[in-house]
Formats: structure tokens, C-alpha cells, sequence
């Protein structure tokens, strides 16, 4: 039985939490998520994860979320990902400078997950979702799964 493909997201903010939230958000939607929490992760990550859509912070050290888009778009120019901003800027210069960088949405610091995942889904729509290996043929598992682990961990009784 094959199973349905699933639109691939990678969540890169340099909050763990806000980034581990958000993927837990966007994998309980359905999406086939992973996160990086800086912008040279990001990057050695979708050398085996080609994402569908990026979700990503702007300020975050080393690598700003603007330079992290134009690296995308030029390595995906076939086939750009959605790139969308989830950051507390809001100003005009911002916009102007996401804009620039080839971001396709906006959301504003604290964005509801409905709005996010709406218009994420609304932008991939007339797209299909990238082929991805089963998750046994990768190794890897969900990230509900795998952040379900942590918290069985930190919830286990010692002796």
C-alpha cells in the first residue's frame, strides 16, 4: 500500500522552541516537517530533504533569514519552495526587504497556527507534494513521534 504523499515543510528559527512548536503544529496538520535552527543547518538539510515550503525566521545570527531565502531560491530555482517569514518585524523595511529575498508570505510574531497552515496550504495547492522515501527506507521518524520520546524521557521515573 503506498501512502499518500505529504507536503514537505522545513521550520528554521533559531528559538528551539518556537521552532519545535511549529513543527509539532505543522506535522499534527498533516505536513512532513523538519527543523533547523540555524540557516548552515538549514542548508545541509535540504541536501536530503527537499522541502515543498520553508517557514523561517529572519533574525537569527550567523545567517539571516533573508540570506537563508536567497540561498533556497537559487538552489531550488527549478522548482522554488513557498518561503514564508514567521517573525516579530512587521515594518515596511521588512516587507520590502522579505519581498526582495522572494518571500511568498508574511506572518507576524504571534501568528495563529490556522492562519499559517491555511495560507501555506492555499500557496502549495496547485502544487504537488515532493516524492519522499517511506520513513523506514530515511530512519527517521515523525517529529510527534520523536518529541514524544524526549517528553517519555523526561516523565520516567528513576530509581
Amino acid at each position: 500500500m503506498t501512502a499518500t504523499p505529504r507536503y514537505r515543510v522545513l521550520v528554521v528559527d533559531d528559538n528551539r522552541d518556537a521552532a519545535d512548536t511549529a513543527a509539532v503544529l505543522f506535522d499534527l496538520a498533516g505536513f512532513d516537517v523538519r527543523t533547523c535552527y540555524d540557516g548552515p543547518a538549514a542548508l545541509t538539510e535540504v541536501d536530503t530533504f527537499t522541502p515543498d515550503a520553508c517557514v523561517l525566521d529572519i533574525s537569527m545570527p550567523g545567517m539571516d533569514g533573508y540570506e537563508l531565502a536567497r540561498r533556497l531560491r537559487e538552489r531550488f530555482a527549478a522548482r522554488p519552495p513557498v518561503l514564508a517569514t514567521l517573525t516579530a518585524f512587521s515594518h515596511d523595511a521588512h516587507l520590502e526587504d522579505a519581498v526582495s529575498a522572494g518571500f511568498d508570505l508574511h506572518f507576524t510574531k504571534p501568528a495563529t497556527s490556522a492562519e499559517v497552515i491555511e495560507q501555506l496550504r492555499d500557496a502549495l495547492a496547485d502544487t504537488p507534494p515532493t516524492p519522499d522515501p517511506s520513513p523506514a527506507a530515511t530512519g527517521r521518524e515523525s517529529v510527534l513521534a520523536s518529541l514524544l520520546h524526549r517528553l517519555k524521557g523526561l516523565f520516567t521515573p528513576t530509581r
